[in-house]
């Protein structure tokens, strides 16, 4: 090997060295209050929960679970989730707080020569009222009959019946 090849090397090495080590470098920490862990900690505590009572509603059914013990076991979850839902409330309700105060302070601003923030969602929400009543009324216009084998409505871009899978190429070929 020549002093030319392991210079190459030796710079290649050095060039993904500090790729690797970018992001120590710029030490870009996102800073998180002890509230937001917290809350983080409720929000993951509720879906262990309803994960929990999911698997035990669903090993009850199956009859893994003693008819004797299921009730109490439920109860049990039911409570649990019940306290760390009334945590989370607490949160929302302070949080909640400092929207309305921000939107007051902007409605308060109006004076001053903005726009209220009220307006611009009476304006979004026409906008999607109207879209919402064309999407339905151009689903209506294009029905295409019935399934043959289910009888429940379809449209004209169906394939397969929504309800039970049903081939729709005779209704669409007559």
């Amino acid at each position: 090997m020549d002093i030319g090849s392991i210079l190459l090397i030796l710079g290649i090495l050095l060039l993904v060295i500090l790729y690797i080590s970018q992001p120590l470098i710029n030490k870009r920490a996102v800073v998180v209050s002890d509230e937001e862990r917290e809350y983080s900690s409720l929000l993951a505590d509720r879906d262990r929960i309803l994960n929990t009572l999911q698997d035990l509603d669903f090993d009850y059914a199956l009859g893994k679970i003693p008819e004797e013990r299921y009730p109490s076991e439920r109860a049990e979850l039911l409570q649990h989730g019940a306290a760390i839902l009334r945590k989370m409330d607490k949160y929302k309700g302070e949080k909640i707080k400092d929207i309305e105060n921000t939107r007051l302070e902007r409605e308060l601003e109006v004076g001053k020569g903005e726009k209220p923030i009220s307006h611009l969602y009476s304006v979004e929400d026409d906008q999607l009222e109207a879209m919402i009543a064309k999407r339905v009324r151009d689903r209506q216009e294009k029905s295409n009959g019935f399934c043959s084998q289910c009888g429940h409505a379809v449209q004209q871009s169906d394939m397969f019946c929504p309800r039970c899978g049903h081939s729709l190429r005779e209704i669409s070929s007559s």
